[in-house]
C-alpha cells in the first residue's frame, strides 16, 4: 500500500553551514522532518515539512505519563553516491513491539518504511561522505491527548527527524559496574525503546561520570550479579577466543546491531554464545588472562571498545585496540556494508528509493 505524503520543502537550507569533518553527535538537524497524527483510530495528515519547533499543549499526556517510544537508525551512501538503509524493516518491527508494550498504536510497516524513504530521499545531501559517519534517523511516537488522567492516550504524533553524525564514542570507554541502581527487570519495559528507560539511566550515569567513568555496566535487579547492557548499548565479551553476550530475557533490548553482529560472527566461523554472563565469570577470565575483548554495540556506536571496567573490588584494564581483532572486524564489516565497500550477501542493505512514496504537494 502506498500512502499520500504531502511535501512542503524548505526554502532556506542550512546545509552550507555544516562541516562534515566536525559533527557533534545529536546536535545538528537536517532541513525537514516527517510528521503524522493518529486520530480516530487512523494515521492522518502525513507530511514532510521544514524542520522547526512545533506547539504542544501543556496537558499533552506525554508530558505527564511518559508514553513515548523511538528508534535509532542510520542512512549512508555507497561508493556510487546511492543513499542506503541497513535492515530498515527490523526497526519498523521493533518500533511496533515497543508501541505494543507501551499501549500505543502500530505504525503500519509500509507507512514507516515509506516515510523513511521519503525523508532520506529529500535530505540525502545531508549524508556525510566519510565511512563511519552517517545521517542519523530518529523515528519517534508520543501520546498527544490534552488530558490529565492516567490511561492510554487516544491521540498520538509520529515523527521522523534526521541529522548528520560522526562516531558516537570516538575513543574506547570506561564502564562502572552499577550495583545500586538498575535499568530494567523482567516484566518491565527493558525490551522497549521507551523514553522512560533512558530517563532512569541518567542519575547512575552521572554518578559514574563523577568517578571518572563514561557509562555504567548494568547488572540484574535481583543479585546484581548478571550483566545486562553497557550504558545504552548491548555488550559483548571475547573470552579465550569465544564471543559471549548476555541472552535477551525480557530486560535487555533486542538490539538490531546485536543481531547483525551475531549473524556476521557465525558466518565468519566464530563460536558465539548467548547466555547469562556473570561479573564473577568476567573477573575470573580477567585474572586468568583470557578476557581478550569487551565492546558495546548499537546503531549509534556500532562498536565501542571498552577500555576498562571498574567496580568496588577492582579495575579491569583490557588490551589495546590493536589487540582486538573481533571488535575491529565487526566495525569494519558494518561500516563496509553501509558504504558499499563490502558486498551485501544477506539482503540487509536497502537502496533509498523515492518511488516508494507518493507526493501530494499541498503548497
Amino acid at each position: 500500500m502506498k500512502y499520500s505524503i504531502r511535501i512542503e520543502k524548505s526554502t532556506s537550507s542550512r546545509l552550507s553551514q555544516i562541516d562534515f569533518n566536525n559533527i557533534p553527535f545529536g546536535r545538528t538537524f537536517s532541513d525537514h522532518l516527517f510528521a503524522a497524527d493518529y486520530k480516530n483510530g487512523e494515521w492522518t495528515d502525513l507530511r514532510i515539512v521544514p524542520f522547526e519547533p512545533f506547539l504542544i499543549h501543556p496537558g499533552s499526556m506525554v508530558l505527564h505519563y511518559g508514553q513515548s517510544i523511538f528508534e535509532g537508525m542510520k542512512a549512508s551512501k555507497n561508493q556510487d553516491g546511492q543513499a542506503m538503509l541497513l535492515r530498515p524493516e527490523m526497526h519498523a518491527r521493533r518500533f511496533n513491539l515497543s508501541a505494543a508494550r507501551m499501549s500505543m498504536p502500530d505504525v503500519p510497516e509500509a507507512l514507516f518504511l515509506q516515510a523513511l524513504h521519503a525523508i532520506v530521499s529529500i535530505d540525502s545531501d545531508w549524508i556525510p561522505p566519510q565511512e563511519g559517519s552517517a545521517l542519523y534517523l530518529r523515528p519517534l511516537m508520543f501520546a498527544n491527548d490534552e488530558f490529565i488522567g492516567v490511561h492510554s492516550s487516544e491521540n498520538y504524533r509520529f515523527l521522523i527527524m534526521t541529522g548528520p553524525v560522526g562516531p558516537y564514542y570516538p575513543k574506547p570507554i570506561r564502564l562502572w559496574a552499577e550495583r545500586q541502581y538498575v535499568r530494567a527487570v523482567k516484566g518491565g519495559t527493558g525490551e522497549a525503546k521507551a523514553a522512560g528507560n533512558y530517563a532512569g539511566s541518567l542519575l547512575p550515569a552521572k554518578l559514574a561520570a563523577q568517578k571518572g567513568f563514561d557509562q555504567v555496566m548494568w547488572m540484574d535487579a535481583h543479585e546484581f550479579k548478571y550483566i545486562q547492557e553497557a550504558g545504552t548499548m548491548n555488550i559483548f565479551f571475547v573470552i579465550d577466543g569465544k564471543v559471549v553476550t548476555p541472552a535477551t530475557d525480557g530486560a535487555i533490548l533486542k538490539g538490531i546491531t546485536r543481531d547483525s553482529i551475531l549473524h556476521i560472527l557465525k558466518d565468519k566461523g566464530y563460536t558465539v554464545e548467548e547466555r547469562p554472563v556473570s561479573i564473577d565469570e568476567i573477573i575470573a577470565a580477567y585474572y586468568a588472562g583470557t578476557l581478550q575483548e569487551a565492546f558495546g554495540t548499537g546503531t549509534a556506536a556500532i562498536v565501542s571498545h571498552i577500555a576498562e571496567i571498574g567496580s568496588d573490588e577492582l579495575l579491569m584494564q583490557l588490551p589495546p585496540i590493536d589487540q582486538r581483532p573481533v571488535g575491529e572486524l565487526i566495525k569494519s564489516e558494518i561500516n563496509g556494508l553501509r558504504s558499499g565497500r563490502i558486498v551485501d550477501t544477506r539482503g540487509w542493505v536497502v537502496p533509498v528509493d523515492g518511488g516508494r512514496w507518493t507526493v501530494d504537494d499541498g503548497r
